[in-house]
């Protein structure tokens, strides 16, 4: 049976969540601080939650009196946070707006886009006003001595409420799907297959000891105290000499690509990093060993391909892969990811053969079973929106250029990259991935450009940029990991009407913040270079496919079949032999930047896990986890803090990746 939450609760992480979002454009974009909302465990949302565990705590102590409120709840509000958080960054709004107006800002009579790109981009998801796209990018005049609220009513809203009109249904849809895809599999994924969930075990821990009033114990454990020490000394140090260079740094990364041959077997690994980051090792510590064996091992065998093919003679041209949308794709032989994808995403539909058959079965049958301890709705509803919100999202790409069988095809590439990536985060514990090929990619791979119309093309593209080419701070992974902590309550619906107005109070808050912003400094003041660059070469690349129209890629197909059949043979030797020690979603991640990171990290974790279990046992691997809850701990307290001090001085040191 669920224990209760309050409606404080989540008015708490409503409150919250929209103050992150209301921050972070400022924060993140302009201050260029340690970021607030960053990847699947964000610094915001977890150093709120831990502080005002801390302090609800304490003051029912002093006061003998019942605590505001309890673990559980705290988490939920925890979780509410964190579903929002990505929102007013990398999740939407750090590209949307240069997405929108790039075609215009950055047209030249070199690139000729205004005889290319114009004539095609449909007038309702573009601004129209050249003004308005002129003061975005270079701010009101005088908007530095303008106050906020000044700004807000000076915005030329006439301009923008047509395509914001136009791009918030898609995005309301785009929500409304993930939201029903994850209800549907909640069951499956958490109570059938009983997935690890490594991003919530210390969340979660620490509501537990909260909730059983012991969290004055766990904050003065010897080993909680040692995880501590070492990010806290570490960005204490590295922090000083931020600010004073004088001050000597402890190296966080190190270049030890310099130390293999350029050329022969090792030649993949002229680039190899390591990077130290306290609690990404802590992650990678909680995951199941298997997993956290298979990233770092799949990704040095990765580099290992590259030495392979160029020694026997077999390299491949970057020329061969063609116009490509890939957030990090740059060789051909990272396009065995597509098919590694199809076949890992046939792969959880099989898992899930028998709950998907229960789905339909109580989506077409009268009097269907009320929603399970997972289950924020039941699976008809679930169903039945899931069918809304798709068939939403066809017409509106239909309405805006694209055929019937090219606008279904697009959202089943989005969704199957989505879903596996989801799958990835949570049960791998990554907080920071990245998708090697992007959908547009595996179908481009296959059927080429020429099955698309010239609008479709460019709506494909831009829509893909919008939502579904940088799943670092998707929603989908959030959504899961609600479901995963609103398992344990009994208001499952308070809790899922909570998820809903974070969702759409957010939008609004993100969407007030990042235009004061913008008309306030200027787009071209803002640390927007990544969003520019990237979203400009979407355009030039549908300008590419448009003016030489591309056909299926020999080489891309051949890799990406390739890749589907080792992953087919890792599925059948996960699920075959007990002992087989790899596990597939490993290979899902060879070629993602997130790797390049925490490859490392992940070594790290297994090694020190399998020497912790092999000789010290179940005990010592109990006392052993909380000096990496410790690592973690200390690494979000750290950047909060450095978050706070970087809006004091002007200049942040960085804690977490960008």
């Amino acid at each position: 049976m669920g224990r209760n939450i309050r409606a404080r609760a989540l008015m708490v992480g409503i409150v919250f969540g929209l103050l992150i979002c209301l921050a972070t454009p400022y924060h993140n974009i302009y201050l260029m601080g340690t970021l607030l909302g960053g990847g699947h465990f964000p610094l915001a949302p977890f150093f709120i939650f831990a502080w005002l565990m801390v302090l609800i705590s304490a003051t029912a102590r002093v006061l003998r009196r019942p605590p505001l409120l309890t673990g559980l709840e705290l988490l939920c509000a925890w979780a509410i946070m964190v579903v929002v958080s990505g929102i007013p960054y990398t999740g939407l709004l750090r590209t949307f707006l240069v997405n929108i107006t790039a075609p215009f800002q950055f047209a030249t009579t070199g690139n000729r886009w205004d005889e290319v790109l114009h004539p095609i981009m449909p007038k309702g998801l573009y601004p129209q006003d050249p003004t308005a796209v002129e003061i975005l990018w270079n701010g009101l005049d005088r908007g530095f001595d303008m106050g906020w609220w000044e700004i807000l009513s000076n915005i030329p809203w006439q301009a923008w409420i047509t395509p914001l009109s136009w791009w918030a249904v898609f995005i309301l849809l785009s929500y409304l799907t993930m939201l029903c895809t994850v209800n549907i599999l909640s069951r499956q994924w958490i109570a059938n297959e009983r997935m690890n969930f490594p991003l919530l075990r210390l969340p979660q821990f620490m509501e537990e000891v909260m909730d059983q009033q012991r969290l004055g114990n766990f904050l003065t454990d010897r080993y909680l105290v040692l995880g501590l020490l070492v990010p806290t000394l570490l960005h204490t140090i590295n922090g000083l000499n931020f600010y004073h260079p004088q001050v000597p740094a402890i190296p966080t990364l190190i270049p030890i690509g310099p130390y293999f041959p350029p050329t022969g077997l090792f030649a993949g690994f002229a680039k190899l990093r390591i990077y130290f980051y306290p609690a990404f090792i802590g992650f990678a510590f909680l995951a199941a060993r298997q997993i956290s064996l298979s990233f770092w091992f799949f990704y040095l065998f990765g580099s290992f391909i590259f030495g392979i093919l160029a020694l026997i003679g077999l390299s491949v041209p970057p020329a061969a892969l063609g116009v490509s949308f890939g957030p990090t794709l740059a060789f051909p032989e990272e396009t065995q990811m597509i098919g590694a994808c199809v076949v890992f995403f046939l792969f959880i539909l099989w898992l899930a053969r028998f709950h998907l058959a229960q789905v339909l079965k109580a989506a077409f049958v009268p009097g269907g079973e009320p929603p399970r301890e997972t289950e924020w709705l039941s699976l008809r509803w679930s169903f039945w929106g899931l069918m809304l919100g798709g068939c939403g999202l066809v017409a509106w790409c239909m309405y805006f250029g694209m055929g019937l069988p090219m606008a279904l095809l697009v959202l089943l590439a989005f969704y199957m990259m989505t879903i596996v990536a989801t799958r990835v985060i949570c049960q791998g514990g990554i907080p920071y991935f990245t998708l090697t090929a992007a959908p547009l990619d595996a179908i481009l791979a296959f059927m080429g450009s020429k099955l698309f119309t010239a609008q479709g093309l460019l709506l494909a593209a831009v829509s893909q940029k919008v939502l579904y080419a940088d799943l670092r701070e998707s929603l989908m992974p959030s959504l899961l990991h609600a479901s995963k902590v609103s398992e344990q309550t009994s208001r499952k619906r308070l809790m899922l009407l909570g998820i809903v107005l974070v969702i759409l109070l957010g939008l609004v808050a993100s969407f007030a913040a990042m235009l004061v912003l913008a008309h306030r400094y200027g787009m071209r003041e803002l640390n927007l270079e990544w969003s520019t660059t990237t979203t400009v070469s979407v355009y030039e690349n549908v300008q590419r496919l448009l003016e030489v129209p591309s056909d299926a890629r020999p080489f891309v197909m051949l890799f990406a079949a390739i890749g589907a059949a080792v992953m087919l043979g890792l599925i059948v030797c996960y699920q075959r032999f007990y002992w087989w020690p790899l596990h597939p979603l490993g290979y899902l991640a060879t070629y993602s930047s997130a790797m390049r990171i925490l490859w490392f990290s992940f070594f790290v974790g297994w090694a020190v896990n399998e020497l912790v279990l092999r000789y010290g046992g179940m005990g010592l691997h109990r006392r052993v986890r909380l000096f990496f809850f410790g690592l973690i701990l200390g690494d979000f307290l750290m950047g909060g803090i450095f978050a706070g001090l970087g809006v004091w001085t002007g200049s942040s040191y960085m804690t977490m990746p960008d």
